[in-house]
């Protein structure tokens, strides 16, 4: 019986695991969020940093 149980811990660890990764891949598919925001906060920072003026005098 002690043998059952010791066996148990593998097979409820894979359980959660395979639970645990296609809950991660569903959430990965059904993000909202993405490329988009990001590439719009790129480009304003983009052009923070060319009007910005160090005023070092180098170009």
């Amino acid at each position: 019986m002690a043998a059952l149980v010791w066996l148990l811990i593998p097979v409820a660890a894979v359980i959660v695991a395979v639970m645990w990764g296609s809950w991660a891949a569903w959430a990965a598919r059904n993000r909202k969020s993405g490329d988009v925001a990001e590439l719009a906060g790129y480009a304003r920072f983009r052009e923070a940093m060319e009007r910005s003026d160090t005023g070092s005098g180098v170009s």
